[in-house]
């Protein structure tokens, strides 16, 4: 399951909050602010689709994630790479490096990235 652009927003001020009452959800977002009730529709939605739960306290909610950032990213990365690119990391790898706009020393701090995860994986 997937969340839609207008929850992922949402879903990414919960990650970085980690537990949240709703206004305090409200106040991560910039001017113009969405409706409460526009939220409200949004957290009910991501808990059916069990991205996100609550604890009743009183008669608020504290809305805290049941899906770690890193997973979903590391899904939707993966998704992407299957659907566009053949399911073939190099063909993503290629496309990333050239196509984007990054600094020698930013490709050759991903090179040091992916030289340690070969030594890693070599163990």
């Amino acid at each position: 399951m997937q969340l839609s652009q207008t929850e992922e927003e949402l879903m990414q001020y919960l990650w970085k909050q980690e537990k949240a009452f709703m206004k305090d959800l409200l106040d991560a977002y910039p001017e113009p602010k969405p409706a409460p009730t526009t939220v409200a529709t949004l957290l009910k939605r991501m808990t059916e689709k069990g991205f996100v739960d609550y604890e009743q306290m009183g008669r608020s909610r504290q809305y805290y994630p049941l899906v770690k950032k890193s997973d979903y990213f590391s899904k939707h990365v993966n998704g992407l790479i299957k659907k566009f690119f053949n399911d073939s990391a190099s063909q993503f790898a290629s496309f990333f490096t050239s196509e984007t706009d990054l600094s020698a020393s930013e490709l050759e701090e991903l090179k040091s990235i992916v030289e340690k995860e070969i030594e890693r994986k070599n163990k």
